[in-house]
């Protein structure tokens, strides 16, 4: 078996290739071409196994090696260098101590997502991130109006009229963009089971849900709820030393998911009696962010168990059963279990 390291860049990769006992057998910087790839593992007769780190540009590598028979583990980058810090750190040293972790089994393992899922997946990050530049505009629509202290744009006038219609103008664009932008995921997402068990689930409506099925692609990678709280960033990191503790939000996980469930905390709290009781009971204890995460941590739970039961949403939260219900109606439709 040959354990090969890929320090992968847009144009080109810097290739190394160590047998069982670490030896070095070769190694070389080639232009990322699908032929480049083949003629370099043919030049090394035998098994081969590589690994490359979590960058966006994976993808097309990983569907390449597969049609060569080779595996490729997904490196993750962050813990790759905490357990492989350098002072030098060139392509070349980056490859070669990727193939050497890869011999010894060191590799900490990023998840690669299902291949039919990629591209809606990052269609849907897109949309978020048009989403994030349509708030953007908006909020500088309204700071231009307070800089007057004017209640309407129809009082601005010259330079400043001009600059609110262009941002009237680029709103609109953005608005028609995330529209066109959703319609074309629902072909494909709205008849999804999955989807539409998780769109009874309090406080999640269908863009969550798409998120949570694209995010999440494979509920089984989650042995227990308590890992799935961590992945979706529900859970606090820990720094306790000297009998000193301190906690905080962590930046480990999926950012994505942390959005959908701080989200449909919010809208759970609104819309439902019961659950908003329970925020009230909390919010004595707790402080308002707190309160909401923990919200978000019992609308995850339910998500994990009707994702891994592949169950109905049971309309209770916390064991009490919810006033409202949501009516069946589009995006809703017939239960999968019905």
């Amino acid at each position: 078996m040959y354990y090969t390291g890929i320090d992968l860049h847009k144009y080109t990769s810097f290739l190394t290739t160590v047998d069982p006992s670490g030896k070095i057998v070769k190694q070389e910087n080639i232009k990322n071409v699908d032929y480049n790839f083949m003629q370099y593992f043919d030049s090394i007769p035998g098994k081969h196994i590589t690994t490359v780190e979590s960058t966006m540009t994976w993808y097309w590598l990983n569907d390449l090696l597969s049609t060569l028979n080779i595996p490729m583990v997904l490196a993750h980058a962050k813990y790759v260098k905490a357990i492989a810090y350098a002072k030098v750190k060139t392509d070349k040293v980056d490859s070669h101590t990727l193939a050497q972790l890869l011999r010894m089994d060191y590799i900490p393992e990023a998840y690669k997502i299902s291949k039919d899922k990629r591209v809606l997946r990052d269609a849907l990050r897109a949309r978020l991130k048009i989403v994030q530049r349509h708030t953007s505009i908006t909020n500088s629509m309204h700071l231009l109006l307070a800089k007057y202290n004017f209640d309407s744009p129809s009082q601005l006038t010259g330079i400043a009229e001009y600059q609110y219609k262009q941002l009237v103008e680029v709103e609109e664009l953005l608005n028609k963009q995330i529209l066109a932008l959703e319609k074309q995921l629902y072909p494909t997402l709205i008849p999804n089971d999955d989807v539409q068990r998780l769109l009874w689930i309090p406080g999640i409506g269908k863009m969550n849900a798409f998120n949570i099925v694209l995010e999440v692609d494979d509920i089984n990678r989650f042995p227990e709820v308590s890992n799935f709280f961590s992945y979706c960033r529900l859970t606090p990191s820990a720094r306790n030393s000297a009998g000193k503790s301190k906690q905080r939000s962590s930046k480990d996980g999926n950012k994505y998911l942390k959005v959908v469930f701080s989200d449909a905390a919010v809208h759970a709290i609104h819309y439902y009696p019961v659950i908003r009781k329970y925020n009230n009971s909390l919010l004595r204890k707790k402080n308002k962010q707190i309160a909401k995460t923990i919200i978000a941590k019992e609308i995850a739970k339910i998500v994990y168990h009707v994702l891994k039961k592949k169950s109905n949403f049971n309309n209770k939260f916390k064991g009490k059963d919810l006033e409202h219900t949501k009516s069946l109606q589009w995006p809703r439709v017939i239960s999968p279990d019905a």
